[in-house]
């Protein structure tokens, strides 16, 4: 008989921490570059009457845990109350396959998330940047600011744009700074403006986190010596970036087939703009592979999202968990 440790989302927010975070998503992408990690097939569908649902199942293991992350969303749940997305993730025992942990993967993956594009920049980003452009101010927004916060302390300015809906940016402004802050535990140099163009031309940093199908960064506002982060494009027809920004860049990610499958390189590899990635952020946590070549070099890194991370994640919550006594066991 297995016991299982339920953690719902309270018990998880409790435990749950960006430094955390922080460690998990760099430890999975070092297993993956150590070949310690592998992901296992996606699975996305949408149904329902009028495709007013889709459910996402990514799963992969590490070397001591195996699991699933399924995430469903419903876009009629906000007029009900309810949150449009919601996860859960699974962990089992990689030496017997029996269940070990069941928890709530929603603060999971928008810290994993935010997490991740900080960590890309980490290893690929200009080590003296100074100025972070984030487009898009929507829920993971804070996490993005408070990731970067903590790895490049540096940074002496954040800007916010949302090229979709511009005014979105100053309205949110107050909401998201208050929470990057609580997060980062300390102040935030965050400011928000209504010029995309102008924030991402005057920034040494830019993450974008959009469910854009449409690009909303040009090729022509890059320039020498900066990086991006692309977090948004998780699934085909997403796209953030223009195609040709992908002509005299360095290309990382965090998987090649699944970035040009259903991430941000999808559409310039299908349009034959890209013949290639340069590599996986994972090869050069690992020490295996050479980020940043030169100063002037442009680096993107497009983080579609691995199961890895997740399973990192819940690795650290379980035992923090189990150091705490927190969560419910369950006979099984």
């Amino acid at each position: 008989m297995s016991v299982v440790r339920v953690l719902n989302r309270r018990q998880v927010s409790g435990l749950i921490s960006m430094p955390m975070a922080l460690d998990a998503v760099e430890e999975a992408y070092r297993m993956k570059g150590e070949q310690r990690g592998e992901l296992w097939p996606m699975v996305v569908h949408v149904f329902g009457p009028d495709h007013r649902g889709d459910l996402d199942i990514k799963s992969g293991n590490l070397p001591d845990r195996y699991g699933l992350k399924v995430v469903s969303w419903f876009g009629a749940n906000e007029k009900r109350g309810l949150p449009a997305l919601t996860g859960t993730e699974l962990l089992f025992d990689m030496e017997n396959g029996q269940p070990v942990a069941l928890l709530d993967a929603g603060p999971i993956t928008d810290y994993r998330t935010g997490a991740s594009a900080a960590v890309g920049a980490k290893y690929l980003a200009p080590i003296d940047s100074r100025r972070l452009c984030i487009v898009g101010c929507g829920a993971l927004a804070p996490y993005v600011a408070s990731a970067f916060a903590l790895l490049f302390p540096g940074l002496e300015e954040m800007t916010i744009v949302n090229p979709l809906h511009p005014v979105h940016a100053v309205e949110r402004l107050e909401h998201i700074k208050s929470l990057a802050e609580r997060l980062a535990g300390r102040s935030i140099p965050l400011v928000a403006s209504e010029d995309t163009e102008s924030a991402v031309r005057t920034s040494d940093l830019v993450t974008t986190i959009t469910p854009a199908t449409q690009p909303v960064v040009k090729a022509a506002w890059l320039h020498k010596g900066m990086h991006l982060s692309c977090i948004g494009a998780d699934m085909e027809g997403k796209q953030e970036i223009e195609s040709d920004c992908a002509r005299d860049a360095l290309l990382f990610c965090d998987d090649c087939s699944q970035s040009l499958s259903v991430g941000e390189f999808e559409k310039p590899f299908r349009e034959g703009i890209l013949k290639k990635l340069d590599g996986e952020i994972g090869a050069v946590v690992a020490g295996r592979m050479q980020g940043r070549r030169s100063k002037d070099a442009i680096t993107i890194f497009d983080a579609s999202g691995i199961a890895l991370l997740d399973l990192s994640m819940a690795k650290a919550l379980v035992a923090a968990a189990e150091g705490l006594g927190v969560g419910s066991l369950v006979e099984w």
